[in-house]
């Protein structure tokens, strides 16, 4: 006869009774928030209202009219999102905080565009056994073989002789198949 085990995570494992209330066995049979199924009859009622009482909807939730030509599908997702943060609580400070500077930042036109190449960049690209390289100039030219370009991609089809992106071609962009990644010095 095996002694009694008396460590509950033990007989969790073995199929033992849960413990801890709410945890394991089956989910319907948790305790639901109040009001939830509410909620969920709200959202799929969205779909067969008009869209002037979607409007009203909106005005009633923010106290101002929608966004001038805001579609149709985008004004009920975005009541449906409503409701649920109303039920569930929505986006924590954080995240609003972290929205809203991208959207400052958007406005702005200060989004990331990638890689920004400082002056005096040397990017190094050997292809079919030979060195290619690129010189990075303070008004955003670059510079192969004597003669300046304006684009990365201009020189990339130089050098191959066909269509290649770039700042692909000299690794700084997600890599082709079969292409290698140029060295980068400054």
């Amino acid at each position: 006869m095996r002694p009694a085990i008396h460590d509950a995570s033990a007989r969790q494992r073995s199929g033992g009774p849960a413990l801890v209330p709410d945890r394991g066995g089956n989910r319907d049979d948790r305790a639901r928030k109040p009001g939830v199924s509410d909620v969920e009859g709200e959202i799929a009622g969205l779909l067969d209202r008009s869209t002037p009482e979607l409007r009203l909807a909106w005005r009633q939730l923010h106290r101002t009219g929608p966004p001038v030509g805001l579609s149709r599908d985008l004004l009920i997702r975005a009541l449906a999102y409503e409701l649920q943060a109303r039920a569930y609580g929505g986006a924590s400070p954080a995240l609003r905080r972290l929205w809203q500077s991208l959207a400052e930042a958007s406005e702005k036109g200060a989004v990331d565009r990638g890689i920004v190449l400082k002056a005096g960049t040397t990017l190094v690209r050997q292809w079919r056994g030979h060195t290619h390289t690129v010189l990075v100039h303070k008004d955003g030219l670059f510079e192969h073989e004597g003669q300046r370009y304006r684009s990365l991609t201009v020189i990339a089809e130089r050098i191959t002789g066909a269509h290649w992106s770039g700042p692909r071609f000299f690794g700084l962009a997600k890599r082709a198949r079969g292409a290698l990644p140029a060295e980068i010095t400054q």
